[in-house]
């Protein structure tokens, strides 16, 4: 009986030491890069903890980096590890963007794509507790392409409605065989992107939350024709949109 509980008791321990985003002891043999390193207080004792961005090469000398973490040296003497995804170039942010009175981690990762998307991460550490905060969904957004060289949105989170008149791409528009002599050929959507820009500014009596941007493209990803920016404030422990509004691109 007492073999039986030390096993039960040994695996459990095991599980728990090896749970996501704990105390982390080691790295893999794989070779890892130090991208950038920082001293902040994020845990809220008033001590510098030290936080390093590393990654793991797709290869040796290339840019893009197949794996991206933070390991963070907590100043109560413990080691956290906090996996991301891969990408290029990952930058921190230091914020309080839970309002919280204690700094949190904003991570950006380029994915390196055509479109000049990131992922997004947002991770607090206060009282050496590591807590994943996410970061805000995109805008979701129908649209369509309608006669006449037009198109309309509509922000379903606000019920905003945006019209655009598209009539100077009309050449390329009837070239790639959207168009025929200003009629659809068929029911076609516009592109809405995930967010391309998303980044902690204040946007409330001095609180800080986030500012996004997605871009709404045409027939293709070089086919710009707005701006979808949006504000959030973090209240609950959720993301509260704060405004929406679209920006048409200005003509070449």
């Amino acid at each position: 009986m007492k073999r039986e509980l030390l096993i039960t008791f040994s695996a459990f321990f095991f599980m728990s030491f090896t749970a996501f985003a704990g105390v982390y002891t080691g790295e893999s043999n794989e070779k890892t890069v130090t991208v950038s390193e920082y001293k902040v207080d994020i845990t809220g004792d008033g001590k510098k903890d030290l936080i390093y961005v590393k990654g793991m090469p797709y290869e040796e000398g290339a840019q893009f980096l197949k794996k991206i973490f933070l390991k963070i040296r907590a100043s109560n003497g413990e080691i956290y590890k906090i996996d991301l995804e891969g990408g290029y170039d990952p930058a921190t942010i230091y914020k309080d963007l839970n309002h919280d009175s204690v700094k949190d981690i904003f991570i950006s990762i380029p994915t390196g794509g055509s479109g000049g998307l990131s992922n997004y991460f947002l991770y607090s550490l206060r009282d050496f507790q590591v807590a994943n905060l996410t970061v805000p969904e995109a805008l979701e957004v129908s649209s369509q392409f309608e006669e006449g060289y037009k198109a309309s949105i509509k922000i379903e989170e606000t019920g905003q409605s945006y019209s655009f008149d598209l009539s100077d791409r009309k050449d390329d528009y009837e070239r790639l065989g959207l168009y025929q002599n200003g009629k659809l050929n068929e029911p076609t959507e516009l592109m809405i992107l995930p967010f391309g820009l998303l980044e902690p500014v204040k946007v409330k009596k001095g609180l800080y939350g986030l500012k996004g941007s997605q871009r709404i493209n045409g027939a293709y990803n070089a086919d710009g024709i707005a701006n979808l920016e949006s504000s959030w404030l973090y209240e609950n422990g959720k993301w509260k949109l704060l405004s929406a509004e679209v920006k048409p691109l200005k003509a070449q």
